[in-house]
């Protein structure tokens, strides 16, 4: 049986229908996307509107198209702190099928000017830090780094180990502590990779990185991490809003 299409226009449907499935890992990294005649028999589209459904995609810089083959997924995603976050609260899982993410540090450090203002302490004081690079088959998607209050240390050690968390840093702070992040800000900029960064990410040094920075909050607003996050050129940031009318 055919997907139904009932609002917005009938190409968009079928894109966020691949889109999802690239972002959730049901389709990986040169899976052959359907061609356009098969597209537009399966979601009874015009032969145009199917092609545009590939067009878009590509332009997303979710799929590229190969001579002689077709069009394949070709995701070189950045998956940011909102769409990690509202995956983990919604499947249990803060990675895709085909990344997972390698915990280089784990302990107490002092916290930097943002942070201690973000978390409320004092700049320089203790506060845990997890270092971490995430990978998919194309290589390293991205480095990141989340700060929490000294106190999670003892309430949460699991925190202050480098072995994999199943279920994310979240999971293991709800259990703990019962909050549960329900407020994500979430802001990103352009840097240049330092030595270290560009060895992480496998860029040059002073190649183009995306930056971000996050808060996640519980409903009273107080915050449960600050997190920093970093992408090499060539990574897409995708985030995507429903715009309700009256």
């Amino acid at each position: 049986m055919s997907p139904r299409i009932e609002r917005t226009p009938p190409y968009m449907q079928v894109v966020q229908h691949f889109r999802k499935q690239i972002m959730d890992g049901s389709l990986k990294d040169g899976d052959r996307l359907p061609a356009v005649r098969q597209i537009a028999e399966d979601w009874n589209l015009a032969h145009a509107t199917a092609a545009k459904v590939l067009s878009t995609l590509r332009g997303e810089g979710l799929a590229e198209s190969l001579p002689g083959v077709g069009t394949i997924v070709r995701p070189r995603l950045h998956r940011g702190a909102t769409d990690r976050a509202l995956r983990m609260l919604s499947t249990g899982k803060i990675y895709a099928p085909n990344e997972y993410a390698v915990i280089k540090a784990a302990g107490l450090a002092p916290a930097p000017a943002w942070v201690a203002e973000v978390l409320d302490i004092e700049e320089g004081s203790q506060a845990l830090r997890r270092e971490r690079v995430t990978h998919d088959e194309t290589g390293p998607i991205s480095t990141s780094v989340s700060w929490f209050r000294a106190e999670l240390a003892e309430m949460a050690p699991a925190l202050l180990s480098t072995e994999r968390i199943p279920g994310g840093t979240p999971s293991v702070i709800e259990t703990a502590t019962g909050r549960r992040t329900h407020i994500i800000d979430e802001r990103k900029t352009v840097g240049t990779a330092t030595p270290a960064q560009a060895e992480a990410l496998g860029v040059e040094p002073g190649s183009p990185i995306l930056v971000g920075r996050n808060t996640y909050r519980d409903a009273e607003g107080e915050p449960i991490e600050a997190g920093e996050s970093l992408a090499g050129p060539g990574r897409w940031f995708s985030n995507r809003y429903e715009v309700t009318t009256p």
